[in-house]
């Protein structure tokens, strides 16, 4: 019931839309903005188009705890996939009515998206993978039982690439359906691996983070892997959590970890930051600390925009006493950084219209405490 009193009224969502500007995105034939004034389905995903100000109110509201992990627009006009707990959802209407498709075999299913209206769902930390044809899915076997990452080559199909809890990559050419292991491990053996960021252009591209020994990049499919300078000011130890490799430039990477030669208890920012490299990772520097007004956590999602490589969406929310989310956008050229608020329990992934990418489309979570 708390979420339909901070979305935005059905008139003022038309007047939004209607002010949308032209499409500015490449490679986005045939897709719309939403043309809705309310999303029809569970309640689990609604869109914004003015950076979280105002939500578009739901038909359903999220009653019972659940998180929505994964959230991706494809290449075939109008048509998005989320993942709500196991369930699978359809949007064929660019996110104005959401259907089940099928359920997974894991509640915390991630998304990628690649050509020809394919998608895959894989898990994080686990074994559970599958391809998306159209309404059709594919239970896929993976190489691990601890997936890091996964990406997916924009210039075929069948071809991806995923990560282990070592960092070791292993290439598909027909869709998941055999692997090879490829290069080496991106860290010394007994690493522990975070994540593993693709660079949405070129699978070769990638960047890894890891326990104490902070970042590693590789732009040869784990041939080589480089570790990454910045991310601590003093020696080398740092934890690396997750990094995003810019969709409007490759050369730039947002990262989220901690410096821990700052991370004494009581210490202003206790060692954790936003960084920024502008060299596809192989440098960072600090450029949002941890503080009262910017709330940062270790599984703060990062969702930089997909034609300004120096805009940065990152968000904070929590259920404890019905606080909500915070929706944060940083201007990486000014330092500067904007919060809008909504009253949904989190958000745990962003998408963007790929013809108008105003429209930013939320996976919202809902936790309830008996």
């Amino acid at each position: 019931m708390k979420r339909i009193g901070t979305a935005v009224t059905a008139a003022t969502a038309a007047l939004l839309l209607a002010q949308a500007p032209a499409a500015t995105a490449a490679g986005t034939t045939g897709w719309t903005a939403p043309s809705c004034t309310r999303v029809t389905g569970d309640g689990s995903v609604t869109f914004t188009t003015d950076e979280g100000r105002t939500l578009a109110p739901t038909t359903g509201t999220l009653h019972t705890t659940g998180y929505t992990h994964g959230l991706v627009a494809l290449d075939t006009p109008n048509v998005l996939l989320a993942t709500h707990n196991t369930q699978l959802l359809r949007s064929a209407d660019a996110g104005c009515s959401w259907t089940p498709l099928a359920t997974l075999g894991t509640g915390t299913t991630r998304l990628a998206a690649a050509p020809g209206g394919r998608a895959y769902a894989w898990q994080v930390g686990g074994g559970y993978l599958a391809r998306i044809d159209g309404t059709t899915v594919t239970r896929l076997t993976a190489p691990t039982a601890n997936i890091t990452g996964l990406g997916t080559d924009r210039a075929h199909p069948g071809h991806l690439r995923l990560a282990d809890h070592a960092g070791q990559l292993f290439d598909s050419t027909d869709g998941g359906v055999t692997w090879t292991r490829t290069g080496r491990p991106a860290f010394p053996a007994g690493s522990s691996v975070y994540s593993v960021a693709f660079d949405p252009a070129d699978v070769r591209h990638a960047v890894a983070g890891a326990m104490v020994r902070g970042g590693a990049v590789t732009t040869d499919g784990g041939t080589t892997w480089t570790a990454a300078k910045g991310l601590t000011a003093k020696g080398d130890k740092a934890n690396l959590f997750s990094s995003a490799v810019s969709p409007a430039d490759p050369s730039v990477v947002y990262g989220l970890g901690i410096d821990l030669d700052e991370a004494a208890p009581g210490s202003s920012s206790e060692g954790r930051h936003l960084y920024r490299s502008a060299d596809g990772g192989r440098t960072f520097v600090k450029i949002v600390d941890d503080s009262a007004e910017i709330k940062l956590t270790n599984g703060t999602l990062l969702a930089p925009s997909p034609v300004d490589a120096d805009v940065l969406h990152f968000v904070f929310g929590t259920y404890f006493q019905n606080y909500g989310t915070d929706l944060f956008r940083l201007d990486a050229r000014t330092g500067r950084v904007t919060k809008t608020h909504n009253a949904y329990d989190g958000i745990s992934a962003i998408a963007f219209n790929p013809a108008r990418p105003q429209v930013m489309y939320l996976g919202a979570d809902e936790v309830r405490v008996d």
